[in-house]
């Protein structure tokens, strides 16, 4: 494996995706973007959780491009809406919304609704597509596949909604914005690059992601 593809059309991922799959760029695998390969398509995402999406979008653009694909899903969860908007967060509106779409939209779900109520939190599940190569059961938790290798990761970040969005915030990520993470009790936006390193949950999956890599397909 001398390519690997990060799936995704969100320049705030890639940034992120990057930075997780550091140490592959390392043992020089070369990271390649869909914008690179000149892939505008997208799957259509009938999955009901993360897991099922991230898989369903990896599988697409490892078949489309034949290169070893990561490609994640995930959003926000609160318990409160019956877990909404859960899979559909990007398109919770019943379209593609822009990140302040999101914001107002989620504040007036919530609108009067006290804090201990508010709880809610990020949930990304990661997964790694190989096509045409079948593990046969050596990657613990993840059954062989006939079709391709596939390695997935989750991980979440729990908080709860804040009645107002972070003043300044990151283009892309519109619920970071809302969320007050428990652990600091301060906006997503607002850690410290210290503080964004120990509970990032897109870095924690991509960490535990590349060590099943690096043990099991690039020995």
């Amino acid at each position: 494996m001398n390519k690997l593809l990060l799936a995704t059309h969100n320049p705030a991922k890639i940034r992120e995706l990057k930075l997780g799959l550091q140490e592959l760029k390392k043992s020089g695998i070369k990271l390649v973007t869909l914008k690179s390969l000149k892939i505008r398509s997208k799957p259509r995402e009938t999955g009901k959780t993360f897991r099922e999406n991230a898989v369903i979008k990896a599988r697409y653009y490892a078949n489309l491009s034949r290169l070893p694909t990561v490609a994640d899903d995930g959003g926000l969860s609160i318990p409160f809406l019956r877990n909404e908007p859960g899979v559909r967060s990007r398109r919770w509106l019943g379209f593609e919304a822009s990140d302040e779409q999101l914001i107002n939209y989620t504040l007036s779900q919530l609108k009067g609704v006290s804090l201990k109520l508010r709880r809610a939190y990020l949930e990304t599940c990661i997964c790694f597509y190989k096509p045409g190569y079948n593990p046969q059961g050596l990657i613990k938790n993840e059954p062989a596949n006939p079709e391709g290798c596939v390695i997935c990761e989750q991980e979440k970040i729990h908080g709860y909604i804040a009645e107002k969005p972070c003043p300044q915030y990151a283009k892309g990520f519109p619920y970071r914005a809302l969320l007050i993470v428990k652990k600091f009790n301060k906006y997503y936006d607002e850690l410290t690059e210290v503080e964004h390193q120990a509970i990032n949950h897109r870095l924690k999956a991509l960490k535990r992601l590349v060590k099943k890599i690096k043990s099991n397909i690039i020995k």
